[in-house]
């Protein structure tokens, strides 16, 4: 696939999140508890996920490959991601999707940038240099464009 096409599902994929932020921030607010919308949101794409795997998946991956998978990785994903999701559902009622959206993606962007830096998480080392230094300023000041009152 080439870089247009997989630019244009990144930015499709960044519509989806936010989406599903703004929807199951709502289900927080109604339940009141955004950890419940948390679970929701777990819940229903573990089953979506499992259709789409059902439906698409060929072959299982082989036992000798399931068993050199590090035990921590089964796991640690969900964690941050439930962290991250109720961390969003909390703060989108009382902050508003466009502010904490932006400021989530000012997160992300800085950690990964940092990240890929030092080629943390088994990642590929990207350098950090000064243009993407640029990128990162320019988006730190396009957040606050976005939220100043």
């Amino acid at each position: 696939m080439n870089q247009v096409a997989l630019s244009a599902l990144a930015f499709l994929g960044g519509i989806f999140l936010a989406i599903q932020a703004g929807f199951n921030s709502h289900l927080g607010v109604l339940l009141k508890k955004p950890l419940l919308a948390a679970i929701a949101t777990s819940l229903s794409s573990t089953i979506f996920a499992l259709v789409v795997v059902l439906l698409t998946m060929k072959n299982m991956p082989a036992p000798s490959t399931v068993k050199q998978v590090p035990f921590y990785l089964w796991f640690t994903g969900g964690l941050f991601s439930v962290f991250g999701i109720s961390l969003y559902f909390y703060t989108i009622p009382k902050l508003g999707v466009s502010t904490m959206i932006s400021l989530g993606l000012c997160g992300q962007l800085i950690f990964a940038l940092i990240a890929g830096h030092f080629g943390w998480l088994d990642l590929p080392q990207e350098p950090i240099t000064v243009k993407r230094m640029a990128g990162i300023a320019a988006m730190m000041a396009g957040i606050l464009l976005i939220n100043l009152k």
